[in-house]
């Protein structure tokens, strides 16, 4: 006779949890931010602007980087160690930071990236990075998210 295990076992197992996730995540970002700040990893440096398409400064010489997104990667970083705290704020970072990635993807790819609506500024690998980053940080939130949800559920069962 076997017995069925829930789901969520296997990736406690592997140490993937809501609030594990979203503090790796928030920690890569902080990463991101700061290595967006240090001449030779951010290849043209001095080329970096404020913001705008202008900024010829390239992270790792392929994403396309300026002070404000530097800034935005380490606001986002903070946020997601923040919000690391409780499962539920986890499940909201990595969902709902999911999503504003996906509309970050959407924006690179309506825009034209030589005008001034690139004020971030964005390029194909920007765009392509984001769109990844959304469907795995939405995909996270959702399949680590079950055991949030089922606990929640457990708990108003035993009220």
């Amino acid at each position: 006779m076997t017995t069925a295990s829930h789901p969520a076992e296997h990736h406690h197992m592997m140490g993937l949890t809501l609030r594990n996730t979203a503090m790796g995540v928030g920690i890569v970002f902080l990463l991101v931010g700061i290595l967006g700040f240090i001449p030779g990893i951010t290849t043209n440096f001095g080329a970096m602007t404020f913001a705008g398409h202008e900024s010829g400064a390239m992270l790792l010489g392929i994403f396309q980087v300026s002070i404000l997104h530097n800034i935005v990667h380490l606001l986002f970083g903070v946020a997601g160690l923040a919000m690391a705290r409780n499962a539920r704020m986890a499940r909201l970072f990595l969902l709902g930071g999911g999503a504003v990635y996906i509309v970050l993807w959407i924006y690179g790819l309506v825009i034209n990236q030589e005008t001034g609506a690139n004020f971030v500024p964005f390029n194909t690998a920007d765009n392509w990075l984001h769109l990844i980053l959304g469907v795995a940080m939405i995909g996270l939130g959702a399949w680590l998210g079950r055991d949030a949800m089922d606990e929640t559920t457990t708990a108003r069962r035993k009220m």
